[in-house]
């Protein structure tokens, strides 16, 4: 369901958008709605690639072999 909203823009603004939407053969409304559904696509994805990335380093990594120990860290 759509639902209308107002927005203020400058006048010279609205008239290079009314050019590129005319070239496009669309109208403001649709590329505005086409641009902010990519944006809101677009951080989507950001935020799951983050909650992965976040979940793999909370869980670790695991490289063999086994810890350390005190004298060796120091060993000189």
């Amino acid at each position: 369901m759509k639902q209308n909203i107002t927005l203020a823009l400058e006048k010279d603004l609205l008239s290079e958008l009314k050019v590129l939407a005319a070239r496009k053969s669309m109208s403001i409304s649709g590329m505005l709605s086409s641009q902010l559904r990519e944006i809101v696509e677009q951080e989507k994805q950001y935020e799951q690639c983050k909650n992965r990335a976040l979940a793999s380093l909370r869980q670790g990594y695991h490289f063999g072999g086994r810890p350390a120990s005190r004298e060796e860290l120091h060993a000189r």
